[in-house]
């Protein structure tokens, strides 16, 4: 049985008045964005025909539906329809849900629990019509990915509809979106190892490479990536390469192979100085990639080289390491790229999903690539050409003085748009409730190395500085951001925070040299009295005009947690609603943008929850709220059956009273309830067949 969880909070829409000032756009741009709505859509983007195909909605990852039965009048009545719990899916129960499902026709499929099983529900009402499940053993013990993963990929030709998965073991499977059963003709019984046919030898029971995100598929290619584990104290300097592939999409034979460190001869080899492109690893695709299949191009994000913080056994520029790669989506050869961080050793990682748009910019319509990215700039490129929309000025930065470690002297700055979230740290953004909070903020940096973005770790001393203090995560990781094609805006999800950077030798423990850790004695929390260390708001969203560069409304996504209302050092202060990180996801409609908060906090009746939230996408105005008893893990997505719009999100931590997962659909109240319906495998709601 499934219970009816929503409920306005009340209070909410009183206390969002009272930040409004402060957020709002000025009353021009306003204007500007109210009669950009009223243009028609020059382009075909987004999810269509009330399904959602794609990880993104579609191939560019817009997260965009035209959907507008859900508006602002009704989303804060949403009922729910059913929920779809995972408990059972595995050995024991995940928390983490971050697949966002796909629709096709009234079915939704996605994978789920922690063995990755793969399932298909009835759209209308939660009922499991079939399951697949891959029991891998030890290869998917070992693996650097696990859980359920952010989802699958969906082709068709005619009547022949597959669905396509990456296993928790670095697999990829094939299956008959009817049935669930494999397709025996792709691959080995429905079955390619991703660990072979790579152009390196990789131990089946490697805990170094998987795949978290799902394949891309476009013009029947599939485009397959690879993740790695975190980076901060790298086992060797020697690891495995995250290669980009291309396989058939009916026979799973290989097609192409990128080469993101590459091989003698090839382009970018020269940026690997002193033979360090034969042992250095990682620089995995393990974000989403984006497809424009008119074009037949596929856009590549590509993370960092081995060793996240410390590079000294890779001098060079190292491409293609934190870049964004065009390649041809038949053939594999690069069209172009850019690399955002030159050398890196701040994990300004490639994650998020490329947004594909096409803009009037000038008065001239432009295909564009937006990249969001950790370090918070948008990085805005004509897709076909790969030639920045705004200048990107290479500007000096600062050399450390690491042992061994090579510099770059220079980085990219965009100059359009302007950062949409805290880039360095100083003592601006440190917190500032009280000048007794702000005093203890400065006493406490004083420990640390700081400065603006791109300012190098330092070794790790006792007497100073501890680390360098870097906002790395304070831009968008894979949550990435989504696109209204209707006017040519982005809305991104930011966290505001500080991480520490510090440095000390590897000892026995790598061979890399230095490796992320603290000296004996330079120990300490980045918090002043239990409070985060930045000031507010702590997670926002951002709306972003890429027809002009400029960002139109910033508004605090999430309410206030309850260890900072509550805490002592800020009795009686209304701090209002300054939000709660990681960065969401944004799901954009006909009028509205949609994300679940992250977090869970105490409700005026004394529950625990956390909220669905929409905002008004002209103005960022908060316009209706919907409780959720855990905290949203993955982004919220949308479709239609026979005429009604749902909306489903993953949810996950405590969920009545037991740690587990699940898929949460919500819909308007129909006027007349059928009798047996609110739960999974409701009655009197339709069956739809799997292949229909």
């Amino acid at each position: 049985m499934v219970s009816c969880r929503n409920s306005r909070r009340t209070g909410r829409t009183r206390r969002w008045l009272k930040l409004a000032p402060r957020f709002a756009p000025p009353i021009a741009g306003a204007a500007a964005f109210l009669l950009m709505l009223t243009l028609p859509a020059q382009t075909q983007q987004g999810a269509a025909d009330g399904n959602w195909t794609s990880y993104g909605g579609d191939s560019g990852n817009t997260r965009y539906s035209p959907l507008s039965q859900i508006d602002a009048s009704n989303f804060s009545k949403l009922e729910v329809a059913w929920t779809f719990t995972t408990a059972n899916l595995g050995p024991t129960p995940e928390t983490n849900l971050e697949s966002t499902p796909l629709v096709i026709d009234g079915v939704l499929y996605s994978t789920a629990g922690e063995r990755r099983d793969v399932i298909a529900l009835n759209a209308a009402n939660g009922e499991l019509l079939w399951t697949h499940r891959e029991d891998e053993g030890k290869r998917a013990d070992v693996s650097p990915r696990r859980l359920s993963g952010r989802g699958l990929a969906y082709w068709a030709d005619g009547n022949d509809k597959r669905i396509v998965y990456f296993t928790t073991g670095y697999r990829m499977v094939e299956l008959e979106a009817k049935t669930g059963n494999r397709i025996p003709t792709f691959g080995v019984d429905g079955v390619v190892d991703l660990k072979t046919d790579d152009d390196q030898e990789i131990d089946p029971m490697s805990s170094e490479i998987g795949i978290h995100a799902t394949p891309m598929i476009g013009r029947d290619t599939i485009v397959v990536g690879a993740a790695h584990k975190p980076g901060g104290v790298p086992t060797s300097k020697t690891n495995v390469k995250g290669y980009v592939r291309g396989y058939d999409v009916r026979t799973g034979k290989r097609k192409w192979i990128f080469h993101t460190v590459p091989k003698p001869g090839e382009p970018g080899f020269d940026t690997w100085l002193q033979d360090s492109w034969s042992y250095t690893g990682n620089t995995g695709s393990w974000g989403q990639s984006s497809i424009d299949e008119k074009a037949g191009v596929v856009y590549v994000g590509v993370e960092e080289p081995t060793g996240d913080f410390y590079g000294g056994p890779r001098p060079g520029k190292n491409l293609f390491g934190e870049s964004l790669v065009a390649l041809d989506l038949e053939t594999g050869k690069m069209r172009w790229y850019y690399q955002f961080v030159h050398h890196g050793i701040w994990d300004h990682d490639n994650p998020s999903p490329p947004i594909l748009a096409d803009v009037e910019i000038k008065g001239k319509r432009t295909p564009v690539v937006a990249q969001p990215s950790k370090q918070a700039f948008l990085y805005v490129f004509n897709r076909e050409t790969g030639k920045p929309i705004w200048p990107i000025d290479e500007r000096p930065v600062e050399k450390g003085d690491v042992p061994g470690e090579w510099y770059s002297p220079t980085q990219p700055f965009p100059t359009a748009p302007p950062p949409y979230e805290n880039q360095g740290v100083d003592e601006s953004v440190l917190i500032d409730f009280t000048p007794e909070l702000h005093q203890k903020a400065l006493d406490l940096v004083k420990h640390y190395k700081m400065g603006p973005i791109f300012t190098p770790p330092v070794v790790s001393k006792a007497e100073g500085p501890w680390a360098t203090l870097v906002a790395s995560l304070s831009g968008s990781n894979w949550m990435g951001g989504s696109l209204d094609p209707e006017t040519g805006v982005v809305y991104v999800g930011s966290a505001r925070g500080a991480i520490g950077i510090g440095l000390v030798p590897s000892g026995t423990r790598s061979d890399v040299g230095y490796i992320s850790g603290r000296a004996p004695g330079a120990q300490g929390a980045l918090t002043v009295d239990g409070l985060p260390l930045l000031k507010p708001p702590y997670a926002q969203i951002s709306a972003i005009d890429l027809k002009t560069g400029t960002i139109l409304w910033h508004v605090p996504h999430g309410e206030t947690a309850d260890n900072i209302r509550n805490n002592p050092a800020l009795k009686g202060l209304n701090v209002g609603r300054l939000g709660r990180g990681p960065a969401a996801i944004t799901l954009v409609t006909k009028t509205l943008v949609i994300a679940g908060e992250k977090g869970t906090v105490t409700m005026d009746d004394g529950r625990k929850g956390a909220m669905l939230d929409a905002y008004n996408k002209a103005t960022g105005q908060l316009v209706g709220s919907v409780y959720m008893p855990a905290q949203a893990t993955g982004g919220p997505m949308t479709y239609t059956v026979d005429g009604v719009q749902y909306i489903v999100i993953p949810v996950g931590g405590n969920i009545d009273g037991k740690p587990q997962a699940e898929f949460m659909a919500f819909r308007i109240p129909p006027a007349r309830p059928a009798k047996g319906r609110g739960g999974r495998g409701g009655r009197g709601a339709p069956q739809p067949d799997p292949e229909n």
